[in-house]
């Protein structure tokens, strides 16, 4: 954006403000603007959703060339110009002379915008116009390939993680793509889930899982956690230990302060009378793991597998037997104060007993 403005003032157009609009596939972000300016840094403003309902955007000229799919030029130095936007008053205001908008048609049918102002007297000269006319479709091939990587990008992030998305955009695609890492391991659930789908509607079951997901995921991201999956009213996460995290104390520590914290905000949750008393339980383990692509030929997923996971969803269930909301694993919780010993416990699929720690408070979270 900042090249292009510059090369086109360079080739004498008197630019004096421009901007991009694109639109995107985001979770709260429903596109995003690009604003030139001489003599400033390229401004990057992020619209949420809740934009599309304010005055201020459907009564935007960006709004009718994305419905028209037409350009719209309004010529402000002329006394009788029509000022039938209400921010071309605001332009006016600032000296703009001339307002153009013009459509970047995206080779999948979207239309998304480009805007170009001048404070030139007289405003743009027809050449100019046609200059940046033809401007538009060279500029419409660069903004959708940016567009389409960082859609790629934000999918990605959004349902297989951040670290996971990197891999995935950095090749490692085919089937059987796995490195042996180590990482504390988190896998929760709802307890009492299944009885509760049978008590209330599909949607407030639905609405109650986001919002029980939401007391852990941010807390999650925010200790350097990554998500890896949802399965159903269960969560799976890992805190990769760091090349300097020798003993991996680090990765341990950030696991138990977002654990913590996940609990603090479900006890919160459960004040709600349409909580229905959410709880959870939750497993906290340390090992090394198979992280990367399992599944079929043509249908993979990225997660993570090994004898790690399987005794951290062993704890989980037994966290429910005893109605902690927090156990961890020995090898967790030498690394990592605040827990202490809960008992030695056989669990399925290991033949020696475990060592299982716990919280001092004991009241379920």
């Amino acid at each position: 954006m900042s090249q292009l403005c510059e090369r086109l003032v360079g080739c004498g157009l008197p630019l004096y403000r421009s901007s991009v609009f694109v639109r995107t596939l985001h979770p709260h972000t429903m596109g995003r603007r690009f604003s030139w300016h001489p003599d400033k840094p390229v401004e990057v403003s992020a619209a949420p959703y809740a934009v599309l309902e304010s005055r201020e955007y459907l009564e935007s000229p960006v709004v009718h060339v994305y419905d028209t799919g037409v350009s719209l030029r309004r010529r402000l130095a002329d006394p009788a110009g029509s000022l039938d936007f209400t921010v071309l008053a605001d332009f006016k205001a600032e000296g703009v002379t001339d307002y153009l908008a013009t459509p970047l048609h995206f080779t999948n049918g979207e239309i998304h915008v480009a805007t170009w102002t001048t404070r030139a007297p007289g405003g743009f000269t027809e050449r100019q116009i046609a200059g940046l006319e033809a401007v538009a479709a060279p500029l419409a091939r660069v903004a959708e390939i940016m567009a389409l990587r960082r859609v790629g990008i934000t999918l990605l992030d959004t349902y297989v993680g951040h670290h996971a998305g990197e891999r995935i955009l950095g090749g490692k695609i085919r089937r059987g793509d796995t490195e042996a890492i180590n990482a504390a391991i988190w896998l929760s659930d709802m307890r009492g889930f299944t009885a509760l789908a049978d008590r209330i509607a599909p949607q407030l079951l639905i609405d109650l899982l986001n919002r029980y997901f939401d007391a852990q995921v941010p807390a999650i991201l925010a200790a350097g956690g990554e998500v890896l999956k949802f399965m159903g009213d269960g969560l799976l996460a890992i805190f990769p230990v760091a090349p300097e995290d020798g003993d991996a104390r680090a990765a341990c520590t950030a696991a138990f302060a977002a654990a913590q914290e996940a609990r603090a905000r479900l006890v919160e949750l459960r004040k709600r009378e349409d909580a229905h008393g959410v709880r959870f339980g939750l497993a906290l383990h340390l090992g090394e793991l198979l992280y990367g692509n399992i599944g079929g030929e043509s249908r993979l997923d990225f997660t993570c597998i090994g004898p790690a996971v399987n005794l951290a969803a062993r704890l989980e269930k037994l966290a429910g037997e005893l109605g902690r909301a927090i156990l961890a694993s020995s090898d967790f919780a030498l690394r990592c104060p605040g827990l202490v010993p809960v008992g030695e416990f056989s669990l399925r699929g290991f033949g020696a007993a475990q060592s299982v720690y716990g919280l001092v408070d004991e009241q379920i979270g």
